[in-house]
């Protein structure tokens, strides 16, 4: 099987009907706009969404359900939690303004950049929102969801 292809790429074969056309596809995939287009296409491929999601875990006690996510260098004010069901919702707002203004050259450039992250937990109980807890400090998000104790049903004998 490795026989139908080129030992040396470079080496002319004169019975290899696409040589040319070989030679001159290696060129132009060499050539620098090509070359830079095919390095990013690797570098997306290899981290698809960098960033796209903050370290989570949930711990379970007999009373509660734990929930830990990691989120250094943010700012309370930029944590959201929704609770809806079964469901908590964490989202984190990075909101980032860069101007650079250069008098000697007249210009003036301004570029915002907004990024919304979140992540859910869904739980196997009904979250009342009301006994959830919160706390934020060094960089750690800990939310503790209380247990929703289940009325239990007894079964009768049937006659």
């Amino acid at each position: 099987m490795s026989a139908n292809f080129p030992s040396d790429p470079n080496k002319k074969d004169k019975n290899e009907p696409f040589s040319g056309f070989i030679k001159s596809m290696n060129g132009f995939l060499q050539e620098k706009p090509i070359k830079n287009f095919l390095q990013s296409m690797d570098e997306f491929f290899s981290n698809p969404f960098p960033n796209s999601a903050f370290p989570l875990t949930v711990k379970e006690t007999a009373a509660a359900n734990i929930i830990i996510a990691e989120l250094p260098g943010i700012n309370k004010e930029q944590i959201q939690i929704n609770v809806y069901d079964h469901h908590l919702t964490i989202s984190v707002n990075y909101q980032e303004i860069i101007t650079e203004e250069n008098t000697q050259q007249n210009f003036y450039r301004s570029s915002q950049t907004f990024k919304r992250n979140s992540r859910t937990v869904a739980l196997p109980h009904p979250i009342d929102e009301k006994k959830v807890k919160a706390s934020y400090q060094n960089g750690l998000l800990t939310i503790t969801v209380p247990k929703q104790k289940g009325k239990k049903i007894m079964i009768e004998d049937s006659k």
